[in-house]
């Protein structure tokens, strides 16, 4: 596993010990990141669960200005600090040891520009944070939301939150969902 592009390119990273993640593959991680350039530079990127941190270290080498790695579990944390000491982006970081939607409510920004969440599959964590993100005043039309999932995922239930895919694009095993806020405010029903 390792940088794909920009300041940091190149460098190895490292992955938490055990088996409660699943990093990204380098192939993944750079067909998502060119769907993702335009909105990269000078931006706010949420890394949400984590893991390594290798998706938020690939948006600061690619040019976001700042990027928060949320995750609760100790030696992921571990892993994202000697990460980010390692590709010297950790002047850009904020890394928060909290549950993702608790530390949603606590993010100060006018706006963030991604948001990626890579949850553990089949637990449901998608729909809580999507709740949580509906409610945050920094999340707008052109904030784009990726959801990694498997492939079985539903996400029967986005136009209740408010929120439309715009894109899913599948792999073998597993998706990267698109979304975006729709342009209506839902809550006023």
């Amino acid at each position: 596993m390792r940088v794909i592009a920009g300041t940091a390119g190149s460098l190895p990273l490292k992955a938490p010990e055990g088996l409660d993640t699943r990093p990204t593959t380098d192939r993944i991680k750079e067909t998502l990141f060119n769907m993702l350039q335009p909105y990269i530079p000078g931006g706010v990127f949420l890394d949400l669960f984590s893991g390594s941190g290798a998706i938020g270290i690939e948006a600061i080498s690619r040019g976001a200005e700042k990027a928060y790695f949320i995750d609760n579990s100790p030696k992921a944390l571990a892993c994202i600090r000697q990460n980010l000491t390692f590709t010297k982006t950790a002047n850009r970081a904020i890394v928060l040891k909290q549950d993702v939607c608790s530390a949603l409510s606590g993010i100060r920004e006018g706006k963030v520009d991604i948001v990626f969440m890579d949850p553990p599959y089949g637990c449901g964590y998608e729909k809580s944070v999507l709740s949580q993100l509906r409610e945050s005043d920094y999340i707008t039309k052109d904030t784009l939301i990726i959801v990694e999932a498997d492939l079985k995922t539903d996400f029967s239930y986005l136009s209740e939150l408010g929120f439309y895919i715009e894109k899913d694009k599948r792999y073998k095993t597993n998706r990267h969902v698109f979304l975006k806020r729709s342009g209506t405010d839902v809550s006023s029903d």
